[in-house]
Order: structure tokens, then sequence, then C-alpha cells
């Protein structure tokens, strides 16, 4: 598919996570554009992020073509993890977060890890590791 093609098949979820990069923007965290990916970090995604999921906080999360980070430490450590997320999503486009919660669900059925073991965790780990 063409860039432009990415982009829209991604889109719905990408402007969706627009406002959370504003909010961080407004809150004093950091906002910028990376090799096409809107990237934020800080401000307001700290205590969000960290409180998402009892128990698991999270350190970035990709919503299409929109990563948001903790901070500034956490986006530039998982960088080219959180860019094979953004692969997916320019493969799977609005389908993604389901295919993923699904991956999630089948690694929880087989008694293994819902996120280590999940299918898009498991290829971006082993990618980003190589890059």
């Amino acid at each position: 598919m063409s860039r432009l093609q990415d982009y829209l098949w991604a889109g719905p979820v990408s402007l969706a996570a627009v406002p959370l990069a504003a909010a961080a923007r407004l809150t004093g965290g950091r906002v910028r554009v990376t090799a096409g990916v809107l990237e934020a970090a800080g401000g307001v995604l700290r205590p969000l992020l960290g409180r998402a999921i009892p128990g698991f906080p999270i350190s970035a999360i990709t919503l299409g073509h929109v990563v948001l980070a903790a901070d500034e430490t956490a986006l530039e450590r998982t960088r080219a993890h959180e860019r094979v997320h953004v692969r997916q999503y320019e493969l799977w486009g609005l389908l993604f977060p389901f295919v993923y919660l699904a991956a999630s669900l089948a690694a929880f059925v087989r008694g293994r890890g819902v996120y280590a073991e999940n299918v898009f965790e498991t290829e971006a780990a082993r990618e980003s590791s190589s890059a």
C-alpha cells in the first residue's frame, strides 16, 4: 500500500489518540513528529498510562500512527518496539485493536501471558531487538 493508504487505513485510531497527545502537550509534555509518527510523552500521560491497567503500568502505547509514552525515557527506550506496532496498524487498520485483544485472549486460553505471549507483542519484541 502507499503511505497515504497506510495513514488512512490506521487513521480512525490515530485520530482518536490525538486528543491524548494534545492533553500531554497542554500539561507540560512533549509532542513531535518523528519518521511520520506523532509522539507524545510526559505531562498527563505519566499518571494515565501508569494507572491504565491496575498492576500493569504502561511505558508506551501505539494507537495507529500515534505513540503515547509516560516520559521521554520510555519513548526512547520503546521506539523500535512501538514502530513495529505502527506497521501492524498499517496492515490491520481499524481491526488491529480487536485482533490484538483476540491474540491476548488466545494466549490466556492457552494458559500463557496475555501480554508477553500475545503474537503481536512477540513479533514487536523480536523485530525491535534485531533493529
